[in-house]
């Protein structure tokens, strides 16, 4: 099995990730060494695990073993699969389909693309498995708290095109989020801040400077505790609906990083993130149509 354009098979939903071997002194003994010393947060014993299910190709196709040597400037392939995942109990939806996109309504908990301890407890693994394609791609990003509109490249050929389109604020979304009501404040308003990576570092915060963040926000209804806001973000930055509020000393509900980080058991769904990405609009770059998707889910008071 040998081939120059070898492309790994995907597994079980999982595509292959691509490692180069650089030229390096001392050189490793071989692969396993290799991927041992570049990724210590994977224990040994799973590296040898990986080998023995025949889970790691060199850049032809040939299946690796424990042993096999290590050889500078070419690459490797292997498979990211995790013993144990806590199950999301959370199903998506698929809004809308055609040769260039998939829409889905992403429900609350479920992570976008693998990382850390979730794999096969991704949406785009699950969509990978649902619809054979793997060549799908995010073309942005929803927090796994948030819930919503997300849209997937289908092909490599156009994907650029879409990707463009958010890069150049082309893409108008709206979301909708649950957070205290106060009086005080007057709507609609603009929040206009300068962001920042906090502490820890999976935080934001703000910081005096030049502003890079920018959302316009509207009342939509309230009781006397609680407001459900429409919010219209300029910029996408990390975080930036959440911290926005939380700058207003409105801090959107069960919200476990702002304004102070609460960690809670992975396995507890019991209170979502109150925030929705509720629509998405655009001129779509190939088709030129317009198009306009709203998600399915609701927040209430």
């Amino acid at each position: 099995m040998s081939n120059d354009n070898f492309i790994p098979p995907m597994i079980d939903g999982v595509s292959a990730s691509k490692v180069f071997l650089p030229k390096t002194s001392p050189a490793p003994t071989s692969v396993y060494q290799y991927l041992c010393q570049q990724f210590p947060h994977i224990t040994a014993d799973e590296w040898q695990q990986r080998f023995a299910d025949r889970l790691i190709y060199d850049a032809l196709g040939n299946i690796l073993s424990f042993d096999s040597e290590y050889i500078e400037n070419s690459h490797v392939f292997y498979y990211r699969f995790l013993a144990h995942e806590i199950h999301i109990p959370f199903e998506h939806e698929i809004l809308f389909e055609n040769e260039h996109l998939l829409v889905i309504d992403k429900p609350h908990f479920l992570t976008i693309s693998p990382t850390g301890q979730y794999v096969q407890e991704t949406l785009l693994v699950r969509l990978k498995k649902q619809t054979g394609n793997e060549f799908l791609t995010p073309i942005h990003r929803l927090d796994r708290e948030t819930a919503g509109v997300v849209l997937f490249s289908k092909q490599a050929a156009t994907r650029a095109a879409y990707q463009e389109m958010f890069a150049q604020r082309q893409v108008k979304k709206t979301y909708h989020a649950i957070a205290p009501f106060h009086a005080d404040l007057t709507f609609p308003c603009y929040t206009r801040y300068r962001m920042e990576k906090g502490e820890p570092f999976y935080t934001m915060q703000v910081v005096e400077g030049k502003i890079n963040s920018e959302t316009e926000i509207h009342l939509i209804e309230h009781d006397s505790a609680w407001a459900k806001y429409q919010l219209k973000p300029i910029t996408g930055k990390q975080h930036q609906l959440r911290v926005h509020l939380n700058s207003l000393g409105i801090a959107i509900k069960n919200d476990p990083f702002y304004p102070v980080v609460q960690h809670k058991r992975e396995d507890n769904f019991s209170a979502p993130l109150q925030l929705l990405a509720k629509h998405i609009r655009f001129n779509d770059p190939v088709t030129f149509k317009e198009m306009e998707f709203s998600s399915k889910f609701e927040l209430t008071l």
